[in-house]
């Protein structure tokens, strides 16, 4: 399994998925920097870093996970290298476990990108224009577990976006789902039952109400494991993906 997981890695290295996990979390930095630049007084380092967890949970997280799981899926689809991934003396679920892996992995990585780069702009702002530079100190263990929440909350999208990539060939059905979903989750930020929208979770795990943001990490966390191993058993047993 590990292995399998390295390989994965590797594939993802030489392709652009290492300039995704970099572009989605600077560009939510480069928005903070120029945000602080055009203040004219200092924000807290806690409004400063909400801020860019906001942005990343309710609209750079799903669209980075399409692109990212299009991407993994199309390095097979498109040289049509399934039917010789499936000859290997491994068995098939655990080729398509170590796929799932190596996403899960980007998306952490992307997720702790957002929390670095995102104390790195706040900083540079404070240097260029001492005038807003954020007050107070930053709170990591509380960022850091807020950051895991949304992570934990954005498996559910995650795992759908995947077996949506690996099922279908072309890269289409997998954009379409990625963008409905970011777009209605996006016109019905409010709504009352969003929170059973899989692109909805994360951002709400940021709600004020710390029940709706339990249920949003209960049913994300939940709902990925579940719709993974149903991936696992749907998609291990077809001849060819």
């Amino acid at each position: 399994m590990l292995t399998a997981l390295s390989v994965e890695l590797l594939k993802l290295n030489r392709s652009l998925a290492a300039l995704l996990a970099v572009a989605a979390p600077g560009l939510i930095a480069l928005f903070i920097f120029f945000n602080l630049l055009r203040m004219d007084q200092a924000q807290d380092w806690f409004m400063v870093m909400m801020q860019a967890a906001a942005i990343w949970a309710y609209f750079m997280l799903p669209m980075g996970v399409t692109a990212l799981t299009a991407l993994v899926a199309q390095m097979e689809h498109g040289p049509r290298s399934w039917e010789h991934l499936f000859a290997l003396p491994v068995r098939r679920w655990r080729l398509l476990a170590a796929k799932a892996g190596a996403v899960f992995l980007v998306v952490a990585a992307m997720e702790a990108a957002v929390l670095m780069l995102a104390a790195g702009a706040g900083a540079l702002a404070g240097l260029i224009k001492p005038g807003i530079a954020p007050t107070g100190v930053i709170d990591w263990s509380a960022m850091v577990w807020l950051h895991a929440r949304i992570f934990a909350a954005g498996a559910l999208l995650t795992a759908i976006q995947l077996w949506a990539a690996l099922r279908f060939r072309s890269f289409v059905p997998g954009l379409v789902l990625g963008i409905g979903g970011t777009f209605f989750a996006v016109v019905a930020t409010s709504a009352k039952n969003g929170v059973f929208m899989p692109w909805q979770m994360p951002v709400n795990v940021l709600a004020t109400d710390p029940a709706r943001a339990d249920l949003a990490l209960m049913l994300g966390l939940g709902g990925g494991v579940l719709v993974l191993g149903l991936m696992l058993a749907h998609l291990s047993r077809r001849e060819v993906v």
